[in-house]
């Protein structure tokens, strides 16, 4: 998730592309850099050329990098704030990336699946690529066909017609030095219409300061934007048209994409970060493959027991890895606190797999607990959102969620690709044994890939959670309860209620209820409950049993039910549908509403949603 800016008009485009960046910066801050066309000096003809910066670190370190070396005056550029997915967070995989010949400049934001088969055609024909990105390989791709005699949206036409995945590009070409081209399939773009200049986006913060009227491109659009106006194609230069709109937002709503906090922001990115993190998982023989695998596969046949390590919100994500990771490859699964892993002195060795999960990748208790286990010589492999963190770089092998930046302290999306990541290992992990077949493998594949749509239908139930918390606003104690992976579910729908709204929580598993926490329960005392699909070892009826329980003594049921459950509707107060979904998938539709509960019931008793009191983003002390 990278922040894109695109200009054309009479300004410096260095100082609106560069402010346009600092209003994205919250997509990424790995690195940042501009590219400019930059006319010939006598102005003649349109020759011209292209000048670069680029840095890594945050926007503050290219600014003062151009500052001290001052890039020649243009009215046409672009620029890219990063968040590393291919190639670590340094200077030479900063963008924009050049071709060839360093005529054409490009930008990129999401993932191209095919790189590297189009990687190796064009190093086959003597291009060199310097960098490990697979945005540079097209970069290369569009000069090539510039070169030969094409003009930029042409060329941009042609190469989207070959590139597979998920991407947004931008383009400018050094003898062309008027216009800016851009690309969208399944990632964000917007134009900003101006009065003799126009502007491109990741999202309208990029341009509010300049023009509130805005065009929302369509999938798989090609757009051409000049001093004069703006044309939208299809992928084969068939004309279209895109939806316009005006901002009427205030500049801090809109990078927060017109919501009130980014928690509530990033909870409505959900569905696109899973399918992000989805994205170039698959051979193109139909494997499941993990590119940052980094353990051979008689390595993983090796594998007799996994150990999970994690804090916080992670831990939960560990809690329902243990019942995937088991069901479908049958390896012993322990999960444990990270703070506490090293000092019980754990069974250790070559044939056991720690894996580190953690958002941040700087978690000191979790790296505390991987370097322990390394010189115990077990494996490790971390599960991380932070690529070049120090967790992925001392350990053996890791899986990027490719959440994108996480504003908000409390995680919503870092969770739900945690959960992806872990079911992916899963997979991974039974396709190499031997424990799951193809087409079992290919079968939980297609279910994961269409949650993404079934968050979608969460999301649009919103008003009814909004409903919800404000009728509990003075509600000082909540309980949730789940089964099998429902448990920690709702261990996650408690912790979120005490980060956010400061008031007692507590999640349990149901069939422990009466053996002590059902004394909690007191007439009209809210409970979350979330009910298993039916038809899986009895579980629905079981949790049927406790609802019952806490219902006969006063309790208020909240339940989250699959679509098409009638046996749960007398013993709900509170209904809150849910997709049909398997069971050890549930948990990645039914931790939303419980997310949108919490960040709503904050926001109506009037506290930070963002920065909730007593907590940092990433605990990087013990």
């Amino acid at each position: 998730m990278c922040g894109i800016v695109g200009y054309v008009g009479p300004r410096q485009a260095q100082d609106v592309v560069v402010e346009g960046l600092r209003r994205l910066e919250y997509r990424g801050y790995d690195s940042a850099g501009v590219a400019l066309v930059v006319p010939d000096a006598d102005g003649a003809g349109p020759g011209g050329r292209i000048a670069e910066a680029k840095k890594a670190g945050k926007l503050a370190n290219l600014e003062k990098h151009v500052a001290d070396a001052p890039l020649p005056p243009s009215h046409t550029g672009i620029g890219h704030t990063r968040w590393a997915t291919h190639g670590a967070p340094n200077d030479v995989n900063a963008h924009p990336h050049l071709g060839h010949e360093r005529r054409v400049a490009l930008v990129h934001n999401g993932i191209i699946e095919n790189f590297a088969e189009l990687r190796s055609r064009l190093e086959a024909d003597d291009h060199v690529l310097v960098s490990e990105t697979d945005t540079e390989v097209v970069a290369h791709l569009v000069e090539l066909q510039v070169q030969s005699g094409v003009d930029l949206t042409t060329a941009m036409q042609r190469v989207c017609q070959v590139l597979e995945g998920a991407f947004t590009l931008v383009a400018i070409d050094g003898q062309d030095p008027d216009r800016v081209v851009a690309a969208r399939r399944n990632s964000p773009l917007v134009v900003g219409v101006g009065e003799g200049e126009n502007f491109l986006g990741s999202d309208v913060a990029a341009f509010i300061e300049h023009t509130r009227e805005a065009l929302e491109l369509g999938q798989d659009q090609v757009v051409s934007i000049t001093r004069d106006g703006v044309e939208i194609t299809d992928f084969h230069g068939e004309p279209a048209e895109a939806q316009a709109y005006h901002v009427d937002w205030d500049l801090s709503a809109a990078e927060k994409d017109g919501h009130d906090w980014f928690m509530r922001k990033e909870i409505f990115e959900q569905p696109r970060a899973v399918a992000d993190s989805l994205l170039g998982r698959r051979s193109q023989s139909g494997l499941l493959q993990l590119d940052e695998m980094r353990l051979s596969d008689d390595e993983i046949r090796d594998i007799d027991k996994i150990i999970i390590i994690a804090c916080g919100t992670s831990f939960y994500a560990g809690m329902v890895a243990k019942y995937a990771i088991e069901h479908w490859t049958r390896i012993p699964v322990e999960v444990e606190l990270a703070s506490e892993f090293r000092y019980r002195d754990p069974i250790l060795d070559y044939s056991t797999l720690v894996v580190a999960i953690s958002q941040s990748g700087e978690t000191a208790d979790t790296l505390q607990a991987i370097r322990h286990a390394r010189t115990q010589r077990s494996k490790v492999l971390a599960i991380c959102n932070t690529n070049g963190s120090t967790i992925p770089r001392e350990s053996d092998a890791v899986i990027y969620t490719h959440a994108g930046p996480e504003i908000g302290v409390a995680s919503t999306k870092g969770f739900l690709t945690q959960l992806v990541a872990c079911y992916l290992l899963a997979l991974y992990v039974a396709q190499v044994k031997g424990t799951r077949y193809g087409d079992e493998v290919d079968e939980v594949m297609a279910q994961l890939e269409a949650i993404p749509e079934q968050i979608e239908t969460v999301l649009a139930g919103a008003q009814q959670i909004y409903d919800l918390a404000a009728e509990h606003v003075d509600t000082r104690s909540v309980l949730f309860l789940g089964r099998h992976a429902g448990y920690p579910v709702a261990l996650e729908g408690a912790l979120k209620l005490k980060e956010l709204a400061y008031i007692h929580a507590e999640g349990f598993a149901a069939g422990e209820l009466k053996h002590g926490p059902i004394a909690l329960v007191e007439p009209g005392l809210p409970i979350l409950c979330v009910v298993p699909p039916r038809g899986r070892d009895q579980l629905h009826e079981k949790m049927i049993s406790g609802i019952q329980e806490v219902r006969a003594r006063g309790a208020r049921t909240i339940c989250l039910a699959e679509e098409g459950d009638t046996k749960i509707e007398p013993y709900a107060d509170v209904l809150i549908r849910l997709p049909r979904v398997p069971v050890l998938l549930q948990p990645l539709v039914a931790t939303v509403p419980l997310q949108l509960f919490a960040c709503e019931l904050a926001t109506v008793m009037g506290h930070d949603v963002d920065q909730p009191r007593n907590l940092a983003k990433s605990v990087t002390v013990e």
